[in-house]
């Protein structure tokens, strides 16, 4: 790609999720040029991860490839690159390769990765859900886990392949336990000779002293008792203290409890990319301006302190909304404040360009939604002049399945979405449980598969 100087500004975008795919969007009238970069080819709808690594949905029903998303917007030019660096004084972001790519503006939403709470070797034995690859990896753990205690002949030994342990009880994690319950007590049943799958324990970690923190009690209770209705273990006031092969050691009331189990999954921590201190370090920023997230702090604007032709955006960034009323909230770690503040920082560039005052930005609230399985979810949506709306139950289930299809991206997508999981609801049958094992399996061994 050129980088000789022309007439038309120069936006580049680093990361095309929510954020970034907003902010090119509303750049697509726009008299300039961007670039935009990600580490894949595609973006990724990231609330229906879990259906992937569930055997609910394909890949494809969930991601649509970067070049095909922006086929008709001239503007763009798409490139498959990681960002290693950023030089903030000759305006540069420099990719793994060595290319330089010449912005006057740039937008940084590489958004966030798991974080472990500096126990990162936990990683190998409990994956977290953020990518294709760890909804694949998580995939095939679950199945062959189911596969493992077929091949086991003893009861002791076949045990810790038919328990689950989901860690964090967010609604990734609600999601994901309420999934698991499922196939196992509908989908599996019927399928396996040696084994009941309808006796696998599913165990829900929760180290807070309830699930679904972020939404208010009473539907934290309702999603307690709508999981507890499906199987799952939920187990509240038990903090993680260790994660190896063998399975959990938890802390509950300071009396260490040990879990034996071989499937783990990571819901429990969110960390922004490291992006945000390597533009800390660029920007010559102090480190106050990095929270304990990795989340780097930005001014009203979304504009990073003495650099206002850098703007960070959704996950990336340590964000304030600034309401009517004078007031500041800080803005949730969700897809719709990643949105808003993508359109939010492109309208700002434009203005830059033409000379006018920015803005500051304003979260609009548009409510949480999660699922817990078949028929269940909880529901908390704000209604102006009349409060918050909360349901849970079979009507909110319904409420999240259409919101979820609506905003997903592309006319088949959504297509496909709905028929599977029509499908789903009326056999109970999981379409993408294929998984390719490149090696034996042996009982007790640890074999991987590459789902298809």
């Amino acid at each position: 790609m050129s980088n000789e100087p022309n007439n038309r500004p120069r936006i580049v975008i680093i990361g095309c999720g929510f954020g970034g795919l907003e902010a090119a969007k509303a750049l697509h009238k726009a008299d300039v040029d961007i670039t935009l970069i990600d580490r894949t080819n595609h973006h990724l709808f990231q609330p229906l991860l879990y259906q992937v690594a569930t055997a609910g949905l394909s890949a494809p029903s969930i991601a649509a490839p970067a070049r095909f998303l922006f086929r008709k917007q001239r503007n763009v030019t798409t490139l498959l690159g990681e960002v290693v660096d950023i030089d903030a004084k000759s305006r540069q972001v420099v990719l793994e390769n060595g290319e330089r790519i010449a912005y006057d503006h740039l937008i940084a939403a590489s958004g966030a990765t798991h974080s472990y709470f500096g126990n990162d070797q936990w990683a190998a034995h409990a994956p977290g859900l953020k990518t294709l690859e760890d909804a694949f990896e998580i995939r095939s753990r679950v199945l062959l886990a189911f596969e493992h205690a077929e091949r086991e002949p003893d009861e002791s030994v076949r045990a810790p392949w038919l328990t689950f342990a989901v860690i964090g009880a967010g609604p990734t994690g609600v999601e994901m336990a309420g999934t698991l319950a499922e196939i196992a007590r509908h989908t599996l049943p019927e399928e396996f000779r040696r084994i009941d799958s309808r006796k696998a324990r599913i165990l829900l970690v929760e180290g807070g002293d309830r699930v679904l923190q972020a939404f208010p009690p009473a539907l934290s209770e309702r999603a307690k008792d709508q999981l507890t209705s499906l199987g799952v273990e939920v187990l509240t006031s038990h903090k993680v203290t260790q994660i190896d092969g063998d399975g959990i050691r938890v802390n509950v009331n300071g009396v260490e409890q040990i879990v034996v189990c071989k499937t783990i999954v990571w819901a429990a921590g969110v960390a922004a990319s490291a992006l945000g201190k390597l533009l800390a370090r660029a920007c010559e920023l102090p480190d106050t301006s990095i929270d304990r997230a990795g989340r780097i702090a930005v001014e009203p604007d979304l504009s990073l302190a003495g650099h206002p032709e850098i703007s960070v955006v959704g996950d990336l960034a340590l964000a304030k909304s600034y309401e009517k009323n004078g007031e500041t909230k800080p803005v949730p770690g969700v897809s719709p404040s990643a949105k808003q503040m993508g359109r939010v920082a492109a309208i700002n560039i434009l203005a830059r360009i033409a000379g006018r005052a920015t803005q500051p930005f304003r979260y609009n609230d548009y409510g949480s939604l999660a699922t817990i399985g078949r028929k269940s979810a909880v529901v908390d949506v704000p209604v102006p002049l009349f409060g918050h709306v909360r349901f849970s139950g079979y009507f909110a289930w319904l409420f999240w399945l259409f919101v979820h299809v609506y905003f997903l991206i592309g006319f088949r997508n959504r297509f496909v979405v709905l028929m599977d999981w029509a499908w789903s609801y009326m056999t109970f049958n999981r379409t993408a449980r294929v998984v390719v094992t490149p090696e034996r399996i042996e009982p007790g061994s640890a074999t991987r598969g590459t789902p298809v």
